[in-house]
């Protein structure tokens, strides 16, 4: 899962990405309004952490383009003003949720983590495909009940396309998905190739009801057999 943080405190913004990142979530940031811009406008995340006063404008401002531009990222503010009329204001731009500062980490990863379930998961915990079953929390993965041993980028692999079920995913969107911007910098797919090879034999070996089918020069799609 993917996550932009968007705030211009750098103790702040560092302290937010470490937490994130052991949490295997995958962490790009911005610290003002035109980076983010940027950023949203080239690619896709699945929650935005959004504080309200950045150097350069108003997190409200971005929001309201967010909205505007049919942009679907779940948002959280993040921020110190606590007014009520400052959290009504976010929550009615579109903001799924409003966290003021200071707040402990864990909350953070709570909430964050709860919007991803209410988002794209109908509020579950727990993805059940067949016989496969994916613990969000846990970062498990079992067949018909028996543990399935994947590396943390099999797993961000296998949750990008449950939650993307019979819909071709192509090549660039799974990989700017799974490893963020610094797919910029890689100069083939071959390490996705890698990794979806592994990732449909172990699939595979297991007897898993569902199947990553390869289509031809576009991308693949998670399908159940």
């Amino acid at each position: 899962m993917k996550i932009l943080i968007i705030e211009d405190e750098l103790d702040m913004l560092q302290n937010m990405k470490d937490f994130l990142e052991k949490e295997n979530f995958v962490v790009e940031t911005a610290d003002s309004v035109y980076e983010a811009q940027n950023k949203i406008g080239v690619y896709s995340y699945d929650c935005i952490l959004l504080d309200i006063n950045l150097k350069d404008g108003s997190g409200f401002s971005l929001l309201e383009d967010l909205k505007k531009n049919n942009i679907e990222d779940g948002v959280i503010i993040v921020s110190a003003r606590n007014s009520l009329d400052d959290k009504l204001e976010g929550l009615n731009l579109g903001a799924d949720d409003y966290l003021a500062k200071p707040f402990h980490m864990s909350e953070l990863n709570a909430r964050v983590k709860a919007v991803l379930r209410r988002r794209q998961f109908k509020g579950n915990n727990k993805i059940t495909i067949g016989n496969l079953s994916i613990d969000l929390d846990e970062h498990e993965v079992s067949i018909d009940e028996k543990p399935l041993n994947l590396n943390r980028k099999e797993f961000e692999i296998l949750l990008f396309f449950t939650s993307n079920q019979n819909r071709l995913v192509n090549k660039s969107a799974l990989a700017e998905h799974v490893w963020g911007d610094h797919i910029d910098q890689a100069d083939s797919f071959e390490f996705i190739y890698s990794q979806i090879k592994n990732l449909r034999k172990k699939l595979k070996a297991a007897d898993a009801d569902i199947e990553i089918k390869a289509v031809y020069g576009i991308g693949y799609k998670l399908v159940e057999r």
